[in-house]
């Protein structure tokens, strides 16, 4: 397939703020993508471009974010740093929960950009917290903490081979991705979560036993499309016991397509 046929989407940055002690690029901010992420839009025939922060200290030229929309036909929000309990009114419960304030105003400035234009957008993990903060909602600075007998949703030992059960609620969009399927097994990387889920959304999918929020869509379809799932589906590894990440993948990329041929026609 030609590249001028391929869909382009946009996938946010995860940025390393600048740090004298570091060796390589000492001082410097760093903005990067992780891998796996990319290859698994990349896995559809997608062509897949991270989009640098405009903005900065070091900012030159005349580019923004209503450019990258105008010219990409989707957007990724990546995971990553903890949300700042700052974008949702509260002070952090404690110094290691106080988020990446920098890097939230520019997700939200890459949403609403997108938002402007009706271009569809997907979060994973941090993208699914940021899009519920970005449109009314609260999280929980620390599930851990905050939510009475939740079970180990982050482990650094395991990382992305911590896993859970999740219960998908019937009737959703997301539920009809995997007809007949209620509970599947996730990976589990993150230790916040939606606490009040934003008016925009629904709820597609809870974790079993504690009830937090692992999938949520936009509730009025006449809007352009954002969904976000709180697992990694890019971790799947095929042929394992976890969803298979095809089916969310196909939806997105789906509406991506059918909002470009919208806007040709």
């Amino acid at each position: 397939m030609p590249a001028s046929s391929r869909l382009k989407i946009g996938l946010s940055a995860c940025f390393s703020h600048a740090d004298p002690t570091r060796s390589l690029f000492s001082g410097k901010t760093l903005q990067y993508v992780e891998q796996s992420i990319a290859h698994w839009l990349m896995s559809s025939g997608a062509m897949v471009v991270m989009v640098p922060c405009p903005t900065g200290s070091t900012q030159r030229g005349d580019v923004t974010y209503a450019h990258y929309a105008q010219w990409l036909d989707g957007l990724v929000l990546h995971g990553g740093a903890d949300v700042w309990p700052g974008s949702y009114g509260e002070a952090p419960l404690e110094d290691r929960w106080s988020g990446d304030r920098v890097r939230d105003e520019y997700d939200k400035a890459l949403v609403a950009a997108f938002e402007a234009v009706g271009k569809p957008v997907f979060g994973v993990c941090r993208g699914l917290q940021l899009l519920n903060v970005a449109y009314g909602g609260t999280l929980y600075q620390d599930i851990t903490t905050q939510v009475p007998d939740s079970f180990i949703h982050r482990d650094a030992d395991t990382y992305d081979l911590n896993f859970h059960s999740v219960d998908i609620v019937p009737g959703t969009r997301l539920s009809s991705l995997y007809p007949g399927v209620e509970r599947v097994r996730v990976n589990s990387i993150h230790h916040q979560a939606v606490k009040d889920l934003s008016p925009e959304f629904e709820a597609e999918a809870f974790s079993v036993t504690d009830g937090i929020v692992e999938a949520i869509r936009r509730k009025d379809r006449s809007k352009s499309y954002i969904a976000a799932l709180q697992w990694h589906p890019e971790f799947h590894q095929p042929g394992s016991d976890t969803i298979d990440d095809g089916a969310v993948l196909k939806d997105f990329l789906g509406a991506v397509a059918a909002a470009k041929t919208g806007r040709a026609a």
